[in-house]
């Protein structure tokens, strides 16, 4: 990197990198940010913000090798790198290897579109456990294959990225049909395209379901992108689209031993607009409570985004294969399957989840490379 100009204004030290006339660093974001004031070991801030001066005066600054050198009116002075001012000019976030751009698709990417590894692989290079990452979060769907017949190497997998997390159905759960359920996944009948658990707090990030046993008549698993959908949404009825990621509804699960619910919208934006999840699962979105005048024109919304569901323009259809594990965010991506009839045969999926926040950690320490 060049040496850049330095220029010391009131309050400010500017500073004219290569490619810019000059970046403003306020003399208080300076001195939070010098690196005395962090851990040398945690590098957590113990700086106490408030025994500085609301605007620390910065008599000198000069570069000294790779870093400036900053001379404070109280006698403190700072050695900031220059790769730090750099990586974190005002008004700019730094770079973030895990930010990964989606794909969005509909029916055309085809099955086989379908990012697939291979499970030995990912198991055995962090390499080919970085691309896999890379690739289901761009699309929001991935398939690992070549599973072991065991409950286990599903979760295997899962716990390469990190911890799993713990919901009140458990740490890991059964996709059977069982005699007296507690939800519909645990039954025979179809599911329409759906996100798990949209009534907790942070929903799930990302879904891992094994394939241990698929030999029922029916049964084949369906997915669609819901950034898809929710962007054809915003294009084709954006009043819509308002609606549905501005006015939240109730969602509830209970049953005997747990009453969790929610009041969300079933869009979720980020401040610059951007879809960044979907919490839309209509069996157990609660009683709707919005005003009474809100409610005919929400209900035509509700339904114009579950009409976008069952388009078939949107929804790629398959069987699972034993040792097959279908791998996808549970915030983006909808799930569900067709009716399987369990007198034909066995039907046995096993899964788990891992938080968004736990994968993206993931991708940024795999980022750093081997020598981490």
């Amino acid at each position: 990197m060049a040496a850049p100009r330095l220029d010391l204004r009131d309050n400010a030290l500017v500073v004219s990198f290569a490619d810019t006339d000059g970046v403003t660093y306020p003399a208080i974001w300076l001195r939070d940010n010098c690196p005395s004031a962090l851990h040398p070991d945690t590098h957590e801030r113990v700086l106490d913000l408030l025994s500085l001066a609301e605007a620390p005066r910065l008599d000198e600054a000069r570069i000294e090798g790779d870093a400036v050198l900053l001379s404070y009116a109280d006698g403190h002075v700072s050695r900031m790198p220059l790769a730090l001012l750099d990586a974190h000019r005002p008004g700019r976030p730094a770079t973030d290897p895990a930010a990964i751009v989606p794909e969005l698709w509909r029916a055309d990417l085809g099955v086989s579109g379908i990012p697939r590894f291979a499970a030995e692989a990912v198991m055995d290079s962090d390499a080919e456990l970085e691309a896999w990452m890379r690739e289901t979060a761009r699309f929001g769907l991935s398939i690992i294959d070549g599973l072991a017949d065991s409950a286990d190497a599903g979760m295997a997998v899962a716990q390469r990225i990190g911890f799993l997390r713990r919901t009140n159905f458990g740490q890991e759960f059964e996709v059977i049909s069982v005699p007296k359920p507690n939800n519909l996944a645990y039954t025979a009948i179809a599911l329409p395209l759906h996100t798990d658990l949209p009534n907790q707090e942070v929903p799930p990030g990302f879904q891992f379901l094994h394939c241990l046993a698929n030999a029922a008549k029916g049964g084949e698993s369906i997915f669609a992108d819901g950034f898809m959908i929710a962007e054809d949404l915003r294009s084709l009825d954006p009043a819509a689209f308002e609606l549905l990621s501005t006015v939240p509804i109730p969602f509830r699960f209970h049953d005997e031993d747990y009453d969790i619910r929610v009041r969300e919208p079933v869009i979720i934006r980020d401040r610059a607009g951007a879809v960044t999840e979907l919490r839309y699962n209509a069996h157990i979105a609660g009683v709707f409570d919005m005003p009474a005048e809100v409610m005919p024109e929400y209900y035509r919304a509700y339904r114009a985004l579950m009409t976008l569901t069952r388009d078939a323009r949107y929804r790629l259809t398959f069987m699972l294969q034993p040792g097959e594990m279908v791998v996808f965010d549970n915030r983006r991506a909808l799930h569900g399957r067709e009716a399987f009839d369990p007198a034909t045969g066995y039907r046995h999926l096993h899964g788990c989840y891992v938080d968004r926040g736990e994968f993206l950690s993931r991708l940024r320490i795999l980022a750093r490379g081997p020598a981490g």
